[in-house]
């Protein structure tokens, strides 16, 4: 004998085996609508993608690149809401390659930042993020010149558990840099420097609360 089949051709069997899946397992449950504090530390390196002005031949003399490449460490924190939404705050410093005229070139950012988190309902999330500040340039942790920077990218975080969370993120920050004289004597122009910046972070949550 044959099984019973309904008219898009399903077998009895087989929707009774469906249902009782669907009452076992019942349908994922929504999120918890939490609060959270968010903090953490990420390894950052700065990739130069152009120096602008700051690096350019001037009256017929070549001035040794002072904004190179450069890696560093950054600070984050901030607020994490029940929706896709973070807002924060985060320093980083870098040490970048001034073609050895600065004995130690540090490049400090100081910016106001935010995610967008879209919910996939995975461990694994990507969001994009942007934020704005400021810098200051020099050496040894001096500020020779400074500036404004922008910063636009995208990112995956991924959940190892409630309360932590790894990342990965890349982004174009455009950098906005006031002429100065360096430690060399070299008139350096007011430039837009361009940079690929790169993040591996790990950061933690402090609940704060429920909606």
């Amino acid at each position: 004998m044959g099984q019973e089949t309904d008219g898009a051709g399903t077998s009895a069997s087989d929707a009774t085996v469906a249902g009782r899946f669907e009452e076992t397992v019942g349908p994922r449950p929504p999120p918890l609508n939490v609060e959270y504090a968010q903090y953490g530390v990420a390894l950052t390196a700065a990739i130069n993608l152009s120096e602008g002005a700051a690096c350019q031949e001037q009256q017929g003399a070549f001035l040794p690149c002072i904004l190179g490449s450069g890696g560093g460490l950054l600070i984050r924190g901030g607020y994490r809401s029940p929706g896709p939404w973070y807002f924060g705050g985060s320093y980083e410093f870098t040490k970048m390659d001034s073609s050895n005229l600065y004995r130690l070139g540090i490049f400090q950012q100081l910016r106001v930042e935010m995610r967008y988190l879209p919910d996939f309902g995975t461990r694994a999330a990507p969001y994009f993020t942007a934020g704005v500040g400021g810098v200051a340039y020099g050496n040894e942790w001096g500020a020779e010149t400074g500036g404004a920077h922008l910063s636009l990218g995208a990112g995956v975080e991924l959940e190892i558990s409630r309360l932590t969370v790894l990342g990965i993120s890349g982004g174009w920050r455009p950098v906005l840099l006031a002429g100065w004289t360096d430690t060399a004597g070299y008139r350096r122009r007011t430039a837009i420097a361009q940079f690929l910046g790169l993040e591996l972070m790990i950061e933690v949550r402090t609940e704060l609360g429920r909606r």
